[in-house]
């Protein structure tokens, strides 16, 4: 039985609307005490600056925003939205997940994709290889990750990185599951499909959907793995409902998603004021979803 999840994106960033404040510290105070016992998970995004060129907009670093929330919260899931793995070097990515999985209880998901805004990567001083490469060196990190995550002497040679003994003590209990978010057919499905226990996809149709899904499925099983340890997950953006027919409009298109198989639904909302909103969500919405799941 595959029980529907639900997750909350709480934006890192402050705009004009939020007198460019942070709007995750406005929720960690107003909003995320009420809403996320009805949550099972909190995702932060992974940028350095806003999308406005005048760069006035707040955006808060995402492990120490997520160390932040896990004490704050401590009876929640913890993911990123996803991580650029190119903005951290992959053996302190991994030493980063198993400190913050030890200190939370075991409560951290990994989420990561290969990058993709050339601009912030520049302007850190970073590199920005060609996609391809990205994604390749994506699929090291992970290897990386889990080797140091469940090994005394984790070592690794591989095309674009290499450790060499890099312990990460103390190492988790429980060894923290990895969304990895991506979409393309050639690369990254594939790895999806050899590495990850989550995969953040995006819904742009249903024969997309469905054919995405496929190459994930077939990655799975060459690798030896079951589809089925896969979880499918898409991150959803849209207003909270008002009425009780908004309510009954989000239902009918997150059912038609999970009859896609979609498992694990990441919501933004934006910069909700008040908390009725979200209560009426999670009583007209989440409430349903969950028990449709349980009873097939």
């Amino acid at each position: 039985m595959v029980v529907t999840k639900f997750g909350w994106l709480s934006p890192v960033a402050g705009h004009q609307g939020s007198n460019y404040q942070p709007i995750v510290m406005f929720q960690q105070e107003h909003i995320l005490p009420e809403a996320l016992p009805h949550f099972d998970s909190l995702w932060i995004a992974d940028h350095f600056y806003g999308f406005d060129k005048s760069k006035k907009e707040g955006f808060l670093e995402a492990w120490v925003t997520l160390a932040w929330l896990a004490a704050k919260f401590p009876d929640v899931m913890l993911c990123h939205h996803v991580l650029g793995h190119g903005y951290r070097n992959p053996a302190l990515t991994a030493k980063m997940a198993a400190t913050l999985q030890v200190l939370s209880g075991g409560r951290f998901m990994l989420g990561i994709g290969a990058g993709w805004r050339e601009d912030e990567y520049r302007s850190y001083g970073y590199e920005f290889p060609a996609a391809a490469v990205r994604l390749r060196q994506l699929e090291e990190v992970v290897q990386i990750c889990r080797l140091m995550w469940t090994e005394e002497h984790p070592t690794f040679s591989g095309t674009y990185f290499q450790i060499d003994d890099a312990a990460a003590t103390p190492r988790p209990d429980i060894v923290p599951p990895i969304c990895i978010g991506s979409s393309g057919d050639k690369i990254g499905l594939p790895i999806v499909g050899r590495h990850a226990d989550i995969w953040n996809g995006a819904h742009r149709g249903d024969d997309d959907w469905k054919r995405k899904r496929d190459i994930v499925d077939a990655a799975a099983v060459d690798a030896g793995r079951s589809p089925a340890d896969i979880e499918s997950s898409v991150t959803v953006a849209a207003e909270l409902p008002d009425s009780d027919a908004a309510s009954e409009q989000w239902l009918d298109r997150l059912r038609h998603l999970s009859e896609l198989g979609v498992t694990y639904f990441v919501m933004d909302f934006g910069h909700p004021l008040q908390v009725e909103p979200v209560l009426r969500f999670a009583e007209q919405v989440i409430a349903p979803m969950r028990t449709i799941s349980k009873h097939g």
